[in-house]
């Protein structure tokens, strides 16, 4: 059984919280925390309302994440401030599954998402932000804001492999989206 799994089933265990100081730091991502790698990835991923709506339910319910081929477990069926998450990646001991913590939510007219921040066990430190925005000619953006950066030895020795296999993750989730759009 995951680490979440045990913690949803002792819910009023004291549980930390982020891993990092600047928690929120990518609700202002012109401002991003130094000492960190930075990611910023923005995509138009389809036109209109629907779209819209589409794209973010799909972002807050955890469905652009199970898509595109990531394991995800939640203590909630949406996005919400404090909703622990677990992702994961891989095959068989190769799976490794790292634990965050929802940290602030957008649920606005012209803009949904959600930031979730790292908690401990996850190898790196820091925050992600996946919004959708409609903005004024129609367009349906989806953005990703992260600030991150090793937690343990293995993403230390990784090194620049990170921040690029980041910013994969990243271009993959847009793929997922428009499709998910189209559809």
């Amino acid at each position: 059984m995951t680490r979440l799994l045990k913690d949803l089933a002792r819910p009023d265990r004291h549980r930390p919280g982020p891993t990092y100081r600047e928690v929120g730091a990518t609700r202002t991502p012109d401002a991003l925390p130094e000492g960190y790698h930075h990611l910023r990835y923005s995509t138009v991923v389809g036109h209109g309302r629907a779209a819209f709506t589409t794209a973010g339910t799909a972002v807050t319910a955890w469905r652009m994440h199970r898509r595109s081929g990531a394991g995800l477990l939640a203590d909630a069926d949406h996005a919400g401030p404090g909703v622990r998450v677990e992702v994961s990646a891989g095959v068989g001991r190769f799976r490794i599954a790292v634990p965050c913590a929802v940290i602030w939510t957008a649920y606005e007219k012209d803009r949904t998402g959600f930031a979730y921040g790292t908690l401990a066990g996850h190898p790196e430190c820091g925050e992600e932000s996946f919004l959708v925005t409609l903005e004024p000619d129609g367009a349906v953006r989806f953005t990703v804001t992260a600030f991150s950066r090793p937690a343990v030895w293995y993403t230390r020795l990784a090194g620049p492999l990170v921040p690029l296999l980041q910013r994969a993750y990243a271009r993959r989730l847009a793929r997922t989206l428009r499709r998910l759009v189209r559809t």
